[in-house]
């Protein structure tokens, strides 16, 4: 049996931390009494605010936790969309849909980054554009990913791996669509929990490129200027395959 390569760890570890860290900005909003519990009915009158991820990590310490969270999850998701584009690179007959993922997924990681340490009471309108950028973005990129598994099939798995993909592409849409909606006619908790959803189909998207990653081996290799150079510094090779690509 072949080695599986250790990249396939990425994705799924990827998501499975970055969860983990939001839920640990749900939990100490809650004890510090912010927010609502998600299980609990939100009253108007009370002291506490909406379950909203950004209410959650809006004051500290759970802002601290959430910063943190946020420009790690922004970094790694942004080299995951990388690879996701060099792995693609010479497979997808049309570049401009590749490079149109890799540019979405770029905007959408620095949406992010505007989302996480830009908090709702320091600067509510760069919050909330980074908000779009994330959810907007993310989206179409989803939507990518899911349309070029299906045409490249790589290793004959494109429509095992398109097939949740493209459902998780549908709930992501829905949960945005009706995110928005619910936001729009003040059902807070409602649209708290569509988020926390929301955010949860997003992760188990990325997790998925565990499926393509556990062919491939990414490495970077640094040349010494008296060496002939390499077109480009980075290298990846299909490891049941032995090949080598020079990128």
């Amino acid at each position: 049996m072949r080695k599986c390569s250790l990249w396939t760890f990425l994705p799924p570890m990827y998501s499975v931390f970055t969860a983990v860290g939001l839920w640990v900005v749900y939990f100490i909003a809650v004890e510090d009494k912010k927010i609502t519990p998600l299980d609990s009915e939100y009253r108007r009158n009370g002291s506490r605010f909406p379950p909203y991820i950004s209410i959650a990590g809006n004051a500290p310490p759970a802002s601290c936790v959430f910063s943190q969270v946020m420009n790690l999850a922004a970094f790694v998701g942004f080299i995951i969309g990388v690879l996701r584009y060099l792995q693609l690179r010479n497979r997808v007959d049309k570049p401009w849909l590749n490079i149109g993922g890799l540019v979405a997924v770029s905007l959408a990681c620095f949406g992010m980054t505007l989302v996480g340490n830009f908090q709702l009471s320091s600067d509510e309108d760069v919050h909330n554009v980074g908000t779009s950028m994330t959810f907007g973005l993310g989206t179409l990129f989803c939507w990518v990913q899911s349309v070029i598994t299906l045409k490249v099939n790589l290793r004959n798995e494109g429509r095992k791996a398109a097939i949740p993909r493209f459902l998780l592409s549908g709930s992501i849409t829905i949960c945005v669509v009706l995110y928005f909606s619910l936001m729009a006619q003040r059902l807070h908790m409602h649209a708290a929990r569509t988020q926390w959803a929301l955010v949860m189909f997003f992760l188990s998207f990325f997790g998925t490129f565990a499926v393509e990653f556990r062919h491939y081996h990414f490495e970077v290799v640094c040349t010494d200027d008296r060496e002939q150079p390499l077109s480009q510094s980075e290298t990846f090779s299909e490891v049941p395959e032995y090949q080598t690509d020079q990128l």
